[in-house]
């Protein structure tokens, strides 16, 4: 059996014994050049196959059956710099803020090594705090790959202890833009509903009340502008929950526009925005969700001074609040 796991690929025989246990934690057993949560990623990524066929880590296996598995590659050690434009909002000694684009991976993880913003900021800056580890140099929060706006960077390890802990005091002000499906009840409205892991689905979150892993989160929005079947919101996030803002909204029946994961449809054509309306091809004017992080107000780290960033709304979005008001 290979033991290099650069390259490793097994073979293993479902027992009779063994019929009716999990894939996950047959693999377990039999692969320890892995732990668990790594071999369920891996098989969740496509790594564990019967018959050419794509197994999930919760399938229960049959006597007879084979399985083949191959390990994943290794993640680099560190973070290679990738020439990327990037538009800097602000940049001193000690922090900068970067307006990012929708469909950019803030730091590498599986599946996503290269293209990211981290890869970016060490191609184009010199000096970067190191916290957060050799995969996320600068990176002291986060925004979904499809989210777009303002995201802030430190230079050194004490800009980035200082910044994260406004975070974790909830003293940074942060506010987004968000195009729902639906119309609002109400003008403005708190929600406050903790969030956990979704019970089934690796890659979401859900309103998980009561729930061990579950944390509480809060989240204000106030009603921009209601169209015919979709509106603009302002939502101001009082914690940082993964997914917070996308799965607060889906919970009040008004899912992020082209939210694959917690809404409804994966595009917005000009026709699903005027239906019956304007003449003319069906043209394709959203594919990604349409959540923009536009302002963020932090204290600096050294002078303590409030700064206020902000980034203006992408084209995509833009196009589709265009077309809603023509």
């Amino acid at each position: 059996m290979p033991t290099d796991n650069d390259a490793a690929e097994f073979e293993f025989t479902v027992a009779d014994e063994e019929q009716g246990e999990r894939l996950d934690v047959f693999l377990t057993r039999h692969v320890e050049s892995l732990s668990r949560s790594q071999l369920r990623r891996a098989i969740t990524d496509g790594f564990a196959t019967s018959d050419g066929k794509v197994v999930k880590p919760a399938a229960r296996l049959q006597s007879g059956q084979v399985i083949r598995f191959r390990s994943p590659p290794p993640a680099p050690s560190g973070v290679v710099g990738e020439d990327i434009p990037l538009d800097v909002l602000f940049e001193d000694n000690h922090l900068i803020v970067i307006d990012k684009p929708p469909g950019m991976v803030v730091h590498p993880s599986v599946g996503h090594w290269q293209g990211t913003l981290a890869s970016a900021l060490v191609h184009r800056f010199d000096q970067l705090s190191d916290s957060g580890g050799a995969h996320r140099p600068g990176i002291v929060h986060r925004l979904d790959r499809d989210t777009s706006g303002c995201i802030v960077v430190a230079k050194d390890n004490q800009a980035h202890a200082h910044i994260s802990a406004q975070f974790a005091a909830r003293t940074v002000a942060k506010t987004y833009l968000a195009i729902v499906v639906g119309r609002p009840d109400r003008d403005r409205d708190l929600i406050r509903q903790p969030i956990g892991p979704h019970p089934r689905q690796r890659e979401k979150m859900a309103i998980r009340s009561g729930h061990p892993l579950s944390r509480d989160a809060e989240s204000f929005f106030e009603v921009v502008e209601r169209f015919d079947r979709f509106s603009l919101l302002k939502v101001m996030p009082r914690t940082g929950r993964t997914h917070q803002i996308r799965v607060h909204l889906a919970h009040l029946g008004y899912p992020v526009a082209c939210d694959t994961l917690y809404g409804h449809t994966s595009v917005l054509s000009s026709r699903d925005l005027a239906p019956g309306g304007l003449g003319g091809p069906d043209v394709v004017v959203l594919q990604r969700q349409a959540l923009h992080a536009s302002t963020l107000t932090i204290a600096h780290p050294v002078t303590e001074e409030s700064l206020t960033f902000s980034a203006e709304l992408p084209a995509d979005m833009a196009t589709v609040l265009d077309s809603l008001r023509g």
